[in-house]
């Protein structure tokens, strides 16, 4: 059956898909009924473009497993949850509870930090004891210890006073209970602690539900003074009256469970009380608690509610409490809280509070899942629970005005916001980070910020680090974040992530396509407009099949010149393996199968690029056919007018890394020759091959099924693995799609996996004319 590139639209002033979807004028055909309709163009809806001299640059991603002792095993469990630095701003500390020690990380060029090394808990106490949180004060560090080891009845903890330089402890404060975070005062005279004896989820008290409260013991703060040596310094209780609470509106007083302490510089302390949905005010000099008050509830609309593999922002959640977790200072009368949530509540962004009267003056709303979804990383899988989980927070001084660091422990990000107005905050900038940012350490004296992340998984090589960011001209030089993003429509950003494959837009050398893959479904085809900066998906094309939106594993995408497309989709099996023609209103018009011989060869990685060359589709095959001989994949050559294919082999590089192995990710057409995007499985510092290579148009006929292909030779047109290392962070396992468009220019673009077993960082890199960036 042939395919014929036959257009069903015209247009009075435009032609191609862009202009049908967004121009007035356009004019249906006689037999085009059940098509699309015209589409509003999304318009960038925040600036993410700053000066230099007016933003954070990253400068370096250090994985915290380098900075394990050598004896342990590489891939097991180690994290960098809180941090603090030394009091000269070039020594980094950090909580590691997973690998129960502290470590210790050279920032003295923060470009380039260096592993210092750890101190296990075993070596202060006991080998179960973990680390709660650091607190660097002179000489010294104070280490916040859990010693609970899960008697949740009988919560203890204590403080471990060490000397940084020999890391030997030269005291320890027993704290009555089990301790959660620490902030010190400006002056350096006490220390607040929260005392969290925190909840046994998998209990249930009498009368209520599993872990729920009240589940005594009650929490409280311990305020350590710091006067004179270590060895004088003494605690001094603060309990909270129950009436008290109990009066302010919180959930269960009899049963507190302190979170998070800030300290202002007139010695004042805010203390989180999360599971009561409240926040406290104590005089840290006296002990004397000056007001406890009720953070509230938010109702907040148009967000994702549902987890059901798509992106719907029409659901809300109402009258729900906030239940904060880290809190912080913007003024004297001012405090922001990071709304993370617990087992009631969870409101999705922050707010910020008037200490004297209790009141909320300003609330994120849903801002925060917005800038989420409109840099690629709304976390789908969490939608129906906190969404982006705003967990961690901290206030520093940026040029003499205050800025708010907050901190989405779900999609990986900080966000920078100017609260110089504390009732009106200013969005600045979104800072990618590794899985479960949480520890935000401003250093103001170096102007740098330290982000430590809490989430290690091994397996998939996504690693916990402590990321350094530089603020200022001086510290420029890295690509800024975001590279990509998304318009709104209406107030409603088109919902992107897992991207897999660029086309040229035929109608428009400025403009690409690309698609989501299984990820983010239904299926959908976006527009991007490369003369934006970060370059915006500006349109979005459902993928319908009898007048119903489908959902494929688009892993390629060719745009036909008549407007419409090839999809290569890949299926969980080889004989899902397909190419699917689309119309220019997003209609399925036909599905072309692989041979049967060369699908029962395929497990669950097959078509991953497509492209045209004239009448043919050329294809990329991931990985080899099982018959075929080994490190060897497939490019397919398919003609429609004869409905037949013929196959070509590939021959793919190797590593000597256990457990990689190698694909292909991508195919274009250019300049009379094959250009494909092959890469490795690996990512971060273990990454080794990520790069575009050439293979000459074969002049012949290729093989037919099952048959052992005819190899193409190939030689190297770029290596990419300098282009996402120059981004300073986590170098991304899957960069899967490349075009050369219509201006020239050379575009690749990373696949996020939408945030799952990655951090979900989207690099799109714009690498100048090809001629130029191709050898």
């Amino acid at each position: 059956m042939a395919v014929h590139w036959t257009p069903n639209w015209t247009c009075a002033t435009a032609t191609g898909l862009t202009a049908t979807l967004l121009l007035a004028g356009c004019s249906r055909g006689p037999d085009d009924e059940g098509a699309a309709p015209i589409r509003e163009r999304a318009t960038a809806a925040v600036d993410f473009t700053l000066p230099d001299a007016q933003r954070y640059h990253r400068l370096a991603t250090y994985p915290v497993h380098l900075n394990k002792p050598a004896a342990d095993p590489v891939d097991g469990e180690t994290v960098a949850e809180i941090s603090t630095v030394t009091p000269d701003g070039n020594t980094v500390i950090y909580t590691d509870a997973a690998g129960k020690r502290i470590g210790f990380l050279d920032i003295r060029d923060p470009a380039n930090p260096v592993g210092l090394g750890t101190l296990s808990l075993a070596e202060l106490g006991h080998a179960d004891d973990q680390p709660t949180s650091v607190a660097a004060v002179g000489e010294y560090v104070l280490v916040v210890v859990d010693t609970t080891g899960g008697d949740f009845a009988n919560p203890s903890g204590r403080v471990d006073v060490v000397r940084v330089a020999d890391r030997t402890r030269v005291h320890s404060v027993d704290l009555g209970g089990q301790p959660d975070s620490i902030a010190v005062a400006h002056d350096g005279s006490f220390a607040a602690i929260a005392i969290e004896n925190q909840r046994d989820e998998e209990f249930t008290p009498p009368g209520a539900e599993e872990g729920d409260l009240p589940q005594p013991p009650t929490g409280f703060v311990q305020l350590l003074d710091l006067a004179g040596a270590p060895d004088t310094w003494v605690p001094r209780r603060v309990d909270f009256d129950v009436d008290a609470a109990r009066a302010a509106g919180l959930d269960t007083p009899e049963d507190l469970e302190p979170e998070y302490v800030s300290v202002n510089p007139r010695g004042q302390v805010a203390v989180t009380l999360q599971e009561n949905n409240g926040i406290a005010i104590i005089d840290g000099r006296t002990g004397a608690v000056q007001k406890i008050f009720s953070a509230g509830t938010e109702s907040v609309t148009r967000i994702d509610t549902a987890e059901d593999g798509r992106v719907e922002q029409t659901g809300s959640i109402t009258d729900t409490p906030r239940e904060p977790d880290a809190i912080g200072w913007i003024d004297d009368t001012h405090v922001a809280t990071a709304n993370e949530g617990d087992w009631k509540g969870g409101t999705r962004g922050w707010s910020i509070f008037d200490t004297g009267t209790g009141e909320v003056v300003w609330d994120a709303g849903n801002s925060i899942e917005k800038l989420a979804v409109r840099t690629g990383l709304h976390i789908e899988s969490r939608s129906e629970s906190k969404g982006p989980e705003p967990e961690g927070l901290a206030i520093t001084e940026i040029g003499g005005r205050p800025v708010a660091l907050v901190a989405s422990e779900r999609s990986n990000f900080v966000a920078v916001y100017d609260v110089s107005d504390a009732t009106n905050p200013q969005f600045r900038q979104m800072l990618p980070a590794t899985p479960g940012p949480e520890g935000i350490l401003p250093v103001p004296a170096r102007d740098l910020l330290v982000i430590s992340s809490e989430s290690d998984d091994a397996e998939a090589r996504v690693r916990a680090t402590v990321t350094v960011y530089g603020f200022g001209e001086r510290y420029a030089g890295a690509p800024p974040f975001p590279s990509i993003v998304s318009g709104d429509v209406d107030g409603v950003p088109i919902a992107w992530g897992a991207l897999g494959a660029l086309t040229v837009d035929p109608a428009d050398e400025n403009r690409l396509y690309t698609a989501p893959d299984v990820a983010y479904g239904p299926s959908r085809i976006l527009g991007v407009d490369l003369t934006q900066t970060p370059a915006l998906i500006d349109t979005e094309l459902p993928v319908t099949e009898a007048g119903e939106a489908v959902t494929l594993d688009v892993e390629g995408v060719a745009a036909r010149p008549d407007g419409g497309f090839v999809l290569a989709v890949e299926g969980e099996e080889g004989p899902g393996n397909q190419l699917v023609f689309v119309g220019a209103d997003g209609a399925i018009e036909r599905r072309v199968s692989l041979p049967s011989e060369v699908a029962a060869g395929l497990g669950g990685q097959g078509f991953e690029g497509v492209a045209l060359d004239g009448d043919a589709v050329w294809v990329a095959v991931q990985r080899q056919v099982k018959t075929d001989p080994s490190g060897v994949a497939r490019l397919g050559r398919y003609t429609p007018d004869s409905d037949t294919w013929e196959w070509f082999g590939y021959p793919l590089e190797s590593t000597d890394v256990d457990g990689d192995w190698i694909g292909l990710s991508e195919i274009q057409v250019h300049a009379g020759a094959l250009l494909v995007l092959e890469r490795d499985k690996l990512n971060g510092p273990d990454a080794r091959v990520k790069a575009i290579y050439r293979v000459a148009l074969p002049t012949g006929a290729g093989a037919a099924g099952a048959a052992a292909p005819p190899l193409l030779p190939k030689v190297l047109a770029r290596d990419l693995l300098p282009d996402l290392q120059a981004t300073r962070g986590y170098t991304q396992e899957k960069v899967e799609g490349f075009a050369i468009a219509g201006n020239g220019s050379l575009y690749v673009v990373t696949d996020n996996d939408g945030l799952d077993d990655a951090n979900g960082e989207t690099v799109f890199l714009d690498l100048g004319p090809a001629g130029d960036a191709l050898r």
